[in-house]
């Protein structure tokens, strides 16, 4: 351990800074009116909620929305970027607000509150910012002294829950999450806060992701990161459905990060029938940069260090005994949603929206955001594609290099994203190495299909990428799949195929019926920023690999939530529904999209008309019960 400790620490002391004077070279920019991007209003991110909507407001409703939809449209995302005179530096950092769309009968109402967290309580009393986030470090406090600030590392209470992304159902009750340990238990009808859940109390996690797996059966599962003697691991939490969920929590499966002072940033991860997988990506946590972090007072996410040289490591753990079965290596990339994995023919698919690296959090601070339309490089950081991995199992396997094994790699430089944003911005970002290569060049088999079954896209050029395989075969025999795998001395090494040439983000299923399990459908906003319509909704067909869209000029819809018709004959029989808002001047509309899930055409909206701004959310459930 202490070799693998002090490995870890001399890579940590090694690693490069990003240089804005060496990476960022100037770009040409466009002055007075002109705008990169004249069809993306960037604004619908940039409002902040001045008035709770309490009490219920009825909008108008137009075209048919189906009578059998009862039930409650819960939505979760950033409400506000101020407090006081100050501002948050990124769009994770801003206060969580919550929305509520509840449907009856064809009638729709809209409401909107605050989740009532402790950050939220003292920044608002001290009419500053007093709790670091991610992108944004807090006011010092001079009563606070270096060893308590030292002190302060160790409490399973310290820092921010401000609890922004999503919201899970565990049992009847509702949560709010982000990636800290701290849930908030929301009223689905009134969206007022009625408790908080520090989930460090009942399994010792330091974090967990934003996206737990909700089974049918009523018992959730979710990742989160653990501290033990031999370092930092991976956990998998079950939460089994039943009264008391969080005090029966137990750990089901552990496995070590693969750098001792690293762990990996996770967001999600994935579930099939028979196994966990996680995706460990070299986006890593450093925990030396994390206590620098907190005694220098910097944002959170100086700790973060992108290391672009490193492969990514898909680890399959075994659901029954929660050991570790394979793991296999692909090219380097960045993600934050898996879309669904699932085992087939013996193997385990794995469906990711992925990016070449995590230059699109940078695109989120509010300097970004703001001067997008001058940044003529913006769209290609933010681009992404869904991506497919497929991996055989059965294939026995050379030593992997997981755990203390992976001290044995040379030392290489990495690019760290600390200093990218602090309490004021620099006007020019740093971006990373590789900051101008987007997805669609990480090397793949380089087939997409076209509109229709039988066409297909001209062929794309080969990207062998830093694996040189001419020999190797092929180890996925998937009918009709161009994914890729190879054997070498290794490991596993695999090869994606594209999805859709569609950037594609915050992706739904038919959850209930597919979720770990084949499915053919998913539902996605564009997150192409230079589309013609950067507000479209999407409809993968991932069998044909096609797509259908929906979009109206200047309408920025969120991410898109299936709801199965009561008897549903097809895996994509039922409605989509959206909340969305309005590009421009008219920040004060919000409406409720409700869309036929297998045309993608509308059915019915509801507009309504508030008393103050409304910002575009993130994440959310719908809610049978609650109407």
């Amino acid at each position: 351990m202490a070799a693998g400790v002090f490995k870890s620490f001399m890579r940590d002391f090694f690693a490069v800074k990003y240089d804005d004077k060496e990476h960022d070279p100037e770009a040409q920019r466009l002055d007075g009116s002109g705008r990169y991007y004249p069809n993306c209003s960037s604004d619908v991110w940039l409002r902040s909620c001045e008035r709770e909507i309490v009490d219920p407001i009825e909008g108008h409703a137009s075209g048919h929305i189906p009578k059998w939809l009862n039930g409650s449209l819960l939505r979760n995302g950033p409400g506000s970027w101020k407090v006081g005179e100050q501002r948050f530096g990124h769009l994770f950092d801003c206060s969580a607000l919550l929305h509520r769309f509840a449907i009856r009968n064809g009638r729709v109402t809209y409401q909107s509150r605050f989740v009532d967290t402790e950050t939220l309580r003292k920044n608002r009393a001290a009419q500053r910012i007093v709790v670091t986030e991610f992108g944004t470090a807090a006011v010092p406090d001079p009563c606070h002294s270096i060893f308590d600030k030292f002190a302060a590392i160790f409490r399973p209470d310290n820092g921010t829950d401000n609890s922004m992304i999503s919201i899970y159902p565990f049992g009847d009750e509702y949560y709010t999450f982000t990636e800290t340990p701290f849930m908030h238990r929301i009223n689905p009808c009134t969206l007022a806060t009625e408790g908080r859940i520090c989930l460090s109390d009942y399994v010792g996690v330091v974090n967990h992701t934003s996206h737990p797996h909700v089974l049918p059966s009523g018992t959730v599962y979710n990742l989160g990161t653990a501290m033990t003697k031999s370092g930092p691991a991976y956990t998998i939490i079950c939460f089994p459905k039943g009264q008391h969920m969080f005090e029966e929590a137990h750990v089901v499966a552990t496995l070590p990060c693969r750098w001792k002072l690293h762990p990996g940033y996770m967001h999600t991860f994935g579930i099939t029938e028979h196994y966990f997988v996680i995706v460990e990506q070299p986006l890593s946590v450093s925990l030396t940069e994390y206590i620098k972090a907190q005694l220098s007072n910097q944002n959170l996410s100086a700790c973060l260090k992108w290391f672009e040289d490193k492969p990514t490591i898909f680890h399959l753990i075994e659901r029954s005994s929660g050991k570790l079965l394979q793991s296999y290596e692909s090219e380097s990339f960045f993600y934050l949603h898996i879309i669904n994995c699932f085992e087939l023919d013996g193997h385990v698919v794995v469906d990711i929206c992925s990016y070449k690296n995590p230059e699109m959090i940078n695109c989120m601070y509010l300097e970004a955001i703001a001067n997008m339309q001058t940044n003529p490089n913006y769209a290609t950081l933010f681009r992404g594609r869904p991506l497919r991995f497929v991996l055989p199992l059965g294939t026995k396997m050379h030593s992997h290099e997981t755990g203390s094994a992976a001290g044995r790699r040379r030392l290489i430089k990495s690019l760290s994203l600390a200093g990218l944003s602090s309490a004021q911005p620099s006007r020019t970002l740093k971006h990373s190495v590789s900051q101008y290569a987007d997805i669609t060049y990480m090397p793949t088999n380089g087939k997409t299909a076209g509109e229709h079954p039988d066409e297909e896209l001209p062929q794309r050029e080969v990207k062998r990428g830093r694996y040189e395989l001419e020999a190797a075969i092929n180890l996925v025999t998937l009918e009709n799949s161009r994914a890729e795998a190879y054997q070498d001395p290794r490991g596993i090494f695999l090869r994606p195929e594209m999805l859709c040439d569609w950037g594609c983000e915050t992706p739904r299923i038919n959850y209930d019926k597919h979720n770990g399990k084949d499915y053919r459908y998913f539902y996605a906003i564009s997150s192409d920023v230079d589309a013609p319509n950067p507000g479209t909704l999407l409809k993968v067909d991932v069998w044909q690999k096609t797509s259908l869209s929906w979009c109206e000029e200047n309408v920025y819809p969120s991410e898109p939530i299936f709801v199965p018709s009561p008897q549903p004959q097809s895996e994509d029989d039922g409605v989509i529904l959206a909340s969305m808002v309005v590009g421009g001047l008219n920040d004060r509309y919000v409406g409720l999209i409700v869309l036929c899930a297998k045309t993608m055409t509308e059915l019915g909206r509801c507009d309504f008309h508030t008393s103050g701004p409304v910002p575009k959310c993130l994440h959310g459930w719908y809610a049978p019960s609650a109407d």
